[in-house]
């Protein structure tokens, strides 16, 4: 029969799994760079990054403590043979402002960096180049190029196409003729609610070239999983010569409600 395990390998086995799962279930690019965030593709998303690994962070440190004061307390504190009952005791004053001050520190921390950085990112300014009105409905998208009085929209079958020009600002207008969507770009790192009767607005700068998904954040009703469109980041170039094929489409002007444009089709 095998010797049973000792005290001092079974706290080794409890300290060290934690961290083998972590780091056998992580890239090196996800452990030290992103922690699992999908790359910025835009010069907003930097700060969205940083304020998601800076909570983790935080988080982390927390847990590592708690957990070392519980380990602590169990072998500090095991039952040993002969041992009687504790002493019984009703409260500890300091514990508990302790532990009742401590939780409302940490989370007014967490407030105060997540409140300066959704201020920053929702600010408009007015010194975007492009503005697109992004209509969401049941269950498609359609995109209104404001400058280029032109549009665009998809169905479930056809998800529609976002193109936006590289390096230059764009704001997001959004606007449902239906229920609430949520307009999400992973590769952003950014994502706002499509609410019916409210203009929902943030603006991002797209600064790498590449095509990226889409997709709606927000439980819509049967179809809500072939909500999707694709993002195109080009070149300006490459940019205006797709507004122009819109020209030549005919879909010149914008449309108001999805509701009304694909009547039918969906």
């Amino acid at each position: 029969m095998k010797n049973p395990v000792s005290g001092k390998q079974l706290r080794t086995l409890i300290v060290g799994l934690p961290a083998m799962l972590l780091l056998s279930g992580c890239s090196q690019d996800n452990v030290y760079g992103r922690l699992g965030m999908p790359e910025p593709a835009t010069q907003e998303g930097n700060r969205i990054l940083s304020l998601w690994q800076g909570s983790w962070v935080a988080a982390l440190i927390v847990g590592v403590f708690v957990w070392g004061l519980l380990l602590w307390a169990i072998v500090a504190y095991r039952r040993k043979e002969g041992d009687g009952l504790p002493k019984q005791v009703r409260y500890n004053v300091p514990l508990e402002i302790l532990y009742t001050v401590a939780p409302l520190l940490m989370v007014l921390a967490l407030f105060y960096f997540t409140q300066r950085d959704q201020t920053i990112l929702t600010k408009l300014d007015d010194t975007q180049t492009h503005s697109v009105n992004v209509v969401g409905w049941r269950w498609s998208w359609g995109f209104n190029y404001e400058e280029e009085s032109v549009y665009d929209l998809g169905t479930p079958s056809e998800p529609p196409v976002l193109w936006l020009p590289v390096d230059e600002k764009v704001k997001f207008e959004l606007t449902s003729p239906d229920v609430i969507h949520s307009f999400w770009i992973p590769a952003f790192l950014m994502k706002m609610d499509v609410v019916p009767g409210r203009n929902n607005q943030f603006a991002v700068t797209p600064n790498t070239q590449g095509v990226f998904k889409g997709k709606c954040a927000e439980l819509c009703g049967v179809d809500h999983s072939r909500m999707l469109f694709d993002v195109r980041v080009v070149s300006r170039a490459e940019y205006d010569a797709h507004m122009e094929s819109l020209r030549e489409r005919g879909q010149i002007g914008r449309i108001d409600s999805g509701r009304t444009v694909v009547a039918g089709v969906s």
